[in-house]
């Protein structure tokens, strides 16, 4: 007998159903994705000089925004009757799909640039079950050979973003800013790598009443093919999750800055990491350095004297502790101090002293 859970999350394919692709209720995977919280940011804010929200996509089930796109994709993966899936990574995507895949109990293929996954998300796959392939090349190569195999191999489905299942999952976070401000805000600040998540949101807020936002995209400048306007070879950044060359998503991101007057931009490793440091040490709030891209750029453009104004929403994409290697490495433990309440006293009155 199942007992009902009034407050147990539904997911975003049951909240949203009337809004996504077809999903038969049998089908439909859950981790208990989406709701996740729209924080106020005070200090950001003062330097930005707009009022800016951080969407805290880190809240989510595997730790990413990705796991709202792959509830849609591993549902009607299931539907379809797939006994497998793919998929390209350098790490959320595997560490969702890996999950989403555990879930409903398929096979997960998770192909990755070898060397090039963060070690906090190659620990979730490998916890899930999936199997991790590492190929000598780039993600973009990996994606290649990812689709190549859902499209030749029988049973197995792709759950990348350039699979339209995980665009309409991933484009609900845009109705949740929208139902949490009342309306749109006046711009969205949104990290880009493989071009998935900006082009999602623009989606949805285009299918949200009322005037849609300018969408501001930011690139780290060792990968950032969309500023340069030609794919990136060899893409370098501390900010792994958006380290993507030649995003596959290309066009749909162009169109979302084209249509609603925005821009993308490109943000170097430093800002990158000091506004993740501000986040963590300012706002309590910990993400991974590809989220804190999208702080780094509103700051980037405040101290050019072109902030947006009006209400901002910043998409913070991953927690902190899928990547904590740029803050370990940064980081270097005090020496310890005898045991006695005289010595604790004297180092939290030396640290609290005016």
């Amino acid at each position: 007998m199942k007992t009902h859970i009034p407050h147990a999350k539904s997911g975003v394919v049951r909240k949203y159903r009337d809004r996504l692709p077809g999903i038969p209720d049998g089908a439909i995977v859950s981790l208990g994705e989406g709701d996740t919280p729209l924080i106020e940011a005070p200090r950001v804010s003062e330097l930005a000089g707009a009022r800016v929200y951080l969407k805290f996509e880190g809240a989510n089930p595997t730790g990413s925004f990705k796991d709202r796109g792959m509830a849609v994709a591993m549902s009607r993966a299931l539907a379809a009757g797939n006994r497998a899936c793919v998929c390209a990574s350098t790490g959320n995507t595997a560490a969702s799909a890996a999950a989403y895949a555990a879930r409903v109990g398929i096979r997960c293929f998770v192909v990755v640039p070898a060397g090039g996954v963060a070690l906090g998300k190659a620990v979730q796959v490998l916890a899930h079950g999936a199997r991790i392939v590492q190929i000598e090349g780039s993600f973009d190569e990996a994606l290649r050979l990812s689709r190549r195999a859902a499209a030749e191999l029988d049973g197995v489905a792709l759950v990348n973003s350039v699979n339209p299942d995980r665009i309409a999952g991933q484009k609900t976070a845009a109705f949740e800013v929208c139902e949490a401000l009342g309306r749109a805000p006046e711009a969205l600040a949104i990290p880009v790598g493989n071009a998935g998540n900006i082009t999602a949101y623009w989606k949805g807020f285009c299918e949200w009443s009322g005037p849609a936002p300018r969408m501001l995209g930011f690139q780290a400048a060792g990968a950032a093919p969309l500023v340069l306007g030609r794919a990136v070879e060899r893409p370098e950044t501390v900010a792994s999750a958006i380290r993507i060359g030649d995003p596959a998503s290309r066009e749909g991101a162009l169109r979302a800055v084209g249509e609603s007057g925005g821009e993308i931009n490109a943000v170097t490793d430093a800002e990158i990491l000091e506004a993740q440091a501000l986040l963590a040490r300012a706002e309590g709030v910990f993400c991974e350095p590809a989220s804190a891209a999208a702080v780094a750029g509103l700051l980037k453009l405040a101290r050019e004297g072109r902030s947006p104004g009006g209400t901002v929403v910043a998409v913070l994409t991953g927690h902190g502790l899928k990547d904590p290697d740029a803050v370990k490495s940064r980081a270097e433990l005090p020496e310890p101090v005898p045991a006695d309440f005289g010595a604790l006293a004297a180092r939290i009155s030396g640290e609290t002293e005016p």
